[in-house]
């Protein structure tokens, strides 16, 4: 059996491969059949070494040698160091696998258009149109650029970046200064930023004189692409519709047969967005009055019988298909001169059919798009 080789390239295993001579670490770079040959000794020197002899000569090499290993070499504290102290030199030393080589990346070489966090939440203070403020619960998303030969970004600089401004009274004046830190602590040349939250304001009744918030999904994003900025405003409208088909046909059954008919509605969502140029401030509170304009069927908070009887009225004097009320919250943003490009999607929620009434109309290049998120409608279900 002496001289049978486990491997083209190892020795025999009758002699011992560690009288070979050591290679001159200093020469050009071993290629891959040198790396191949090196391995295959320090295999067959494994073969005879224990666990406790593999790891002595380095620890890492327990990787390449597949229950060699030592379970717990060397000997390690299990308690938490509380008094342990992170200086610059040690800084220094910790390995930072985002910002490695471009030898590291997975996958195709290609620039990433968005890549960062979405729904970290902080209380964000915001002026309101009154003059005062609202503490509000904000989830915000961050995103940037990725060059196709970066392996990636450190994800916290955004958060850390963006709590810097944290305490500020917000704006999109002040999310521009948070979208200006983050992109220059990533090196990056396109970024984004979005804030969700829930915005209240008080509705009164139709008739009673009562008075409850109604809350409002807003949304601001701050867009910047090849140097070109974008302030962008995304509200969730939620009315009341009437089919008016059906209201002439329960009309048609009392006249013609005496007969009680009632037409259908349905709760409705629209998601209005629109491009916010420079100049007067488009508060919260004018976007929602524009949309009560515009359909003025908005879902109530406070009701008393003659706020329900008022709700019919009004629905009987406002029936409306999902086509009409897209055009009708255009009709009002076309007039409105602190709207650039906007977009209109509507949802009827159908209570007659099992599907959804739908629309989707457009101004401007900002929102053109051929294609839709294939969730889209799905997202405009309100939660109440």
């Amino acid at each position: 059996m002496t001289g049978k080789r486990l491997h083209p390239s190892q020795p025999p295993l009758g002699k011992d491969p560690m009288n070979l001579h050591k290679a001159d670490l200093t020469a050009a770079t071993p290629d891959r059949a040198e790396a191949a040959d090196a391995l295959a000794v320090l295999r067959a020197w494994a073969l005879k070494a224990t666990p406790t002899e593999v790891a002595e000569l380095d620890p890492s090499i327990a990787r390449l040698l597949p229950q060699e290993g030592l379970s717990n070499y060397p000997a390690l504290r299990r308690a938490y160091p509380e008094d342990f102290a992170v200086d610059e030199a040690y800084r220094a030393t910790l390995p930072d696998l985002q910002n490695g080589p471009e030898s590291l990346i997975k996958g195709a070489h290609r620039q990433i258009q968005h890549v960062g966090i979405s729904n970290f939440r902080l209380p964000i203070r915001y002026r309101t149109r009154a003059g005062g403020d609202l503490v509000l619960e904000t989830s915000v998303t961050g995103t940037v650029s990725l060059e196709a030969e970066k392996k990636g970004i450190n994800m916290s600089r955004i958060m850390r970046s963006f709590y810097k401004h944290a305490e500020n009274r917000f704006s999109l004046e002040t999310i521009e200064a948070a979208l200006d830190d983050y992109k220059s602590d990533l090196d990056s040349f396109d970024a984004r930023i979005m804030m969700r939250l829930s915005f209240p304001a008080k509705v009164q009744s139709l008739r009673s004189n009562l008075a409850g918030y109604q809350y409002y999904n807003i949304a601001l994003e701050l867009v910047e692409q090849a140097g070109v900025r974008k302030k962008i405003l995304h509200l969730d409208y939620v009315y009341s519709s009437t089919c008016p088909c059906s209201l002439e046909l329960s009309e048609h059954a009392r006249q013609t047969r005496g007969q009680l008919a009632t037409p259908h509605s349905q709760r409705s969502v629209a998601r209005i967005s629109v491009e916010v140029p420079k100049g007067p401030i488009l508060w919260f509170e004018d976007l929602i009055d524009l949309c009560r304009a515009a359909v003025p069927t908005e879902t109530q908070v406070m009701v008393k019988r003659e706020d329900e009887q008022a709700f019919a009225e009004l629905n009987a004097a406002n029936p409306i298909f999902v086509e009409d009320a897209a055009r009708l919250f255009a009709q009002a943003l076309e007039a409105e001169q602190r709207v650039r490009d906007f977009r209109v999607v509507a949802s009827h929620q159908e209570s007659l059919h099992s599907h959804d009434a739908v629309s989707v109309l457009t101004e401007g290049a900002t929102f053109a798009s051929q294609s839709l998120d294939p969730k889209l409608f799905a997202t405009l279900f309100h939660i109440g």
